[in-house]
């Protein structure tokens, strides 16, 4: 099963203050391991919402609004996309990411949330999922790993 776990914002983080050195090598130690197990599929940090924006649709209106963005809890500083065998596995993995974030801010007694959802499968959508639909997600997300892996971040 994939899960996606998303790593919640904090005040500082959204006051832009870097993750400690310390934090960095921990959260790295843990995304190094999960790739080397065949866990990670993809992850990678955000920069503060104020460097961000959002686009909304309101009755066929366009509206950008420029971060940053006041409900710190509700804000995203990261991903991680894994797959793995179980809900508990990813909450194995969900736990030493939260402990690893915990180093990143130099507090290991600090308070962290990590938000854990599984990724929609072909069953989620039942028949509304036609073959077409399928093959064309296929083709897809084919070309987006390539993109991906063409990417010179």
């Amino acid at each position: 099963m994939r899960y996606m776990m998303i790593f919640k914002g904090s005040d500082e983080f959204e006051a832009g203050q870097p993750p400690s050195a310390e934090g960095v090598t921990a959260m790295g130690l843990v995304m190094a391991e999960m790739a080397e197990k065949g866990v990670l599929l993809a992850g990678d940090g955000l920069l503060p919402s104020s460097y961000g924006f959002r686009i909304q649709l309101d009755q066929g209106k366009r509206r950008v609004v420029d971060g940053p963005f006041a409900e710190t809890k509700e804000l995203i500083a990261g991903f991680c996309l894994i797959e793995v065998a179980s809900r508990e596995e990813a909450m194995e993995w969900g736990w030493r990411c939260l402990a690893a974030d915990a180093k990143t801010i130099g507090d290991p007694e600090s308070t962290g949330l990590l938000e854990i959802r599984p990724v929609a499968t072909a069953e989620f959508f039942g028949d509304n999922y036609t073959p077409e639909a399928q093959e064309r997600n296929e083709r897809t997300f084919q070309k987006a790993a390539e993109n991906l892996q063409n990417s010179s971040t």
